[in-house]
């Protein structure tokens, strides 16, 4: 059985270099341009990680994560943080929401699958 993994960020071009990279690990990839989108796809899918940017219009990574955290069926999905803020405020403010990893942008393919392994074996 394939694990799922939700990959939300309004960048099409870093959505399809984290999907290509975690495809060719065996994953399947549901992509989301924001965290509305992301939210309307979760209930839908046997998601069992999501990657999630956290500058993104409509809804933000922090929110995404704060509506996922305060869901019962979802909240005890993994979350990892990729995104160019790599500052110790957004950091520590990712890790509070909730996250489980944050990697910063840019970001190397065997960086993000070994991160994604740690949570899905």
């Amino acid at each position: 059985m394939k694990k799922i993994i939700l990959v939300a960020d309004d960048s099409p071009s870093i959505r399809k270099f984290v999907s290509f990279a975690l495809k060719l690990k065996g994953y399947e990839i549901i992509s989301a341009s924001d965290g509305m989108e992301a939210l309307e796809k979760l209930p839908n899918a046997k998601i069992n990680l999501v990657i999630t940017d956290l500058n993104m219009p409509n809804l933000d990574g922090f929110e995404l994560i704060k509506a996922i955290r305060n869901n019962v069926e979802l909240k005890e999905i993994p979350i990892i943080i990729l995104s160019s803020l790599s500052g110790s405020e957004e950091i520590k403010k990712g890790m509070e929401f909730g996250a489980n990893s944050y990697l910063a942008k840019p970001f190397d393919p065997q960086r993000i699958a070994y991160e994604v392994s740690k949570y899905l074996n």
